[in-house]
């Protein structure tokens, strides 16, 4: 199975300069809201496990929202490298089943897989925070339909009437194994390897 490509920047890497201390405070946020979950966390929480004070956390966030927007930004920054897979791609098909791989892997990761969950359940209570990450998604979204509609142009993959639809379930699809690997201490390579050929089958070209 494909690892995550070189282009898809971990958590720990942005493209644009931050403070350190800002990083401490996102590292500390994330754990926070792994442990606790986002609606129970405060800011003192957060600053606490910082090791910092309140007014050092304001000197850079002002407030709990704040924190998790900047998340979604370096969120945006990983799928950016994703969504590199799909554009344009000389062989839609290679270019799918790359990033499945990869995508698979990344959303399997424990701490993506439960912070995603933790976003989702928040994202039904507010709103705004709905539409700070339903815009990462969208444009993930609109990338793979793209190589879909051109993988069915050139007869690699079959016509849908709707290729945005079929590129919600692949996510849907992908997301929901990553969180069962969660718990399933049986995975591995085997399951993977399955739901891609299911996948990359189920989309050819007749």
């Amino acid at each position: 199975m494909a690892t995550k490509p070189e282009s898809v920047k971990p958590v720990t890497e942005t493209k644009k300069p931050v403070h350190p201390r800002k990083l401490e405070l996102v590292h500390a946020a994330v754990t926070c809201f792994l442990e606790r979950g986002y609606h129970q966390t405060g800011v003192r929480d957060i600053a606490t496990q910082a090791g910092v004070s309140l007014g050092n956390l304001y000197n850079h966030f002002n407030g709990k929202e704040a924190v998790l927007a900047f998340i979604a930004d370096m969120e945006g920054e990983e799928l950016a490298g994703f969504a590199d897979l799909l554009t344009a791609p000389a062989n839609p098909q290679d270019a799918l089943g790359r990033f499945i791989d990869a995508y698979a892997a990344y959303v399997s990761r424990p701490e993506n897989a439960l912070l995603g969950v933790e976003i989702l359940t928040e994202s039904l209570r507010n709103p705004a925070i709905a539409e700070v990450f339903g815009r990462n998604r969208s444009r993930l979204i609109y990338a793979l339909a793209s190589c879909l509609q051109d993988g069915a142009k050139s007869g690699a993959f079959a016509s849908f009437g709707d290729m945005h639809e079929v590129a919600c379930i692949i996510l849907d699809t992908l997301e929901g194994h990553g969180l069962r690997q969660i718990s399933d201490r049986e995975g591995g390579e085997k399951p993977m390897q399955t739901l891609t050929r299911f996948l990359i089958n189920g989309l050819r070209g007749r």
